[in-house]
């Protein structure tokens, strides 16, 4: 630990970062997997690619909220944190396999978390892994188990889904606002990353509003101001899926997407941990997994 350093991530460190994060995700993924379950496989380029991007948009945006362990042969571990309004999300927490379990985690988290020292709501997405469970509880957040549906979608169960159309950047003021009631802050900034990256989907009516950005697996992020919307922007990204679909991080509040997921012939499995301080589940809402 002598010559291990905390520092500030820069845009020269993502590349290495995103290498760090990739093997560790490979771990848990591996120490989660079920007899019956296939071999984890590594990030995609695609998925490295994204990955790249979303990291540089944060040390852009939130330089005082990346850091990175360096010790004599490279980086070690990263926490990437960002600020919206009055909210703190963690987006990646991670420290190579070999260098678990030796102190490395827990300034890198501090880092983070002292970026976040004045805001009064905190986000964070974690993985089952029992070392970052407890690092999170110990932490002060609340952990609220999260569900997965995944398949299929059975096409014959899709409902006719009217009033949604294609949105735009025009719709950001929307969405922030929808943001604020679903988790008390807007996106922001991000808006301009997902919009990059993403399909975006936008319902708005005298009734109700919502929104839902689409990744190649189907539904990456989605709020509105009532559940009935939410089923009704939750069909249209099933709708406009061509393969297998996942939509993640489903929390107990949100049961109008079990309801969907379910009718769509999706299977229901276990899926980690939302973590939250000073707030509760949003609703109807459902989190990215890193910009939350």
């Amino acid at each position: 630990m002598d010559d291990l350093l905390i520092r500030p991530m820069t845009e020269d460190d993502v590349a290495a970062a995103e290498a760090v994060s990739g093997a560790a995700f490979l771990e848990v993924d591996r120490h989660a997997r079920r007899v019956a379950d296939p071999e984890p496989t590594p990030r995609t380029p695609a998925h490295r690619a994204t990955w790249i991007e979303r990291t540089r948009h944060l040390v852009r945006t939130d330089p005082a909220g990346c850091w990175v362990a360096e010790d004599a042969g490279g980086v070690v571990g990263l926490a990437t944190s960002f600020r919206r309004e009055t909210l703190w999300c963690l987006a990646t927490y991670a420290v190579l396999p070999g260098r678990q379990g030796r102190g490395i985690g827990r300034p890198l988290l501090a880092a983070a978390l002292h970026h976040g020292r004045a805001c009064l709501r905190g986000m964070l997405s974690s993985s089952t892994d029992a070392r970052a469970v407890r690092t999170y509880h110990r932490a002060g957040f609340e952990l609220h188990p999260q569900m997965r549906l995944s398949g299929t979608v059975d096409r014959t169960a899709i409902p006719v889904v009217e009033k949604v159309r294609d949105g735009s950047a025009g719709d950001v003021d929307l969405m922030d606002s929808l943001d604020r009631l679903a988790r008390g802050a807007g996106h922001g900034p991000d808006h301009e990353l997902m919009l990059r990256t993403w399909r975006l989907l936008v319902s708005d009516t005298p009734t109700g509003r919502g929104y839902v950005y689409l990744d190649h697996r189907g539904p990456a992020l989605l709020a509105a101001s009532d559940r009935r919307t939410a089923a009704r922007l939750l069909w249209a990204a099933l709708a406009e899926s061509t393969g297998p679909v996942g939509v993640g991080h489903v929390t107990d509040a949100n049961q109008w997407a079990l309801d969907v997921g379910l009718a769509a012939g999706l299977d229901l499995t276990q899926d980690g941990y939302l973590g939250l301080r000073g707030m509760k589940p949003p609703a109807p809402y459902v989190h990215s997994g890193a910009l939350l």
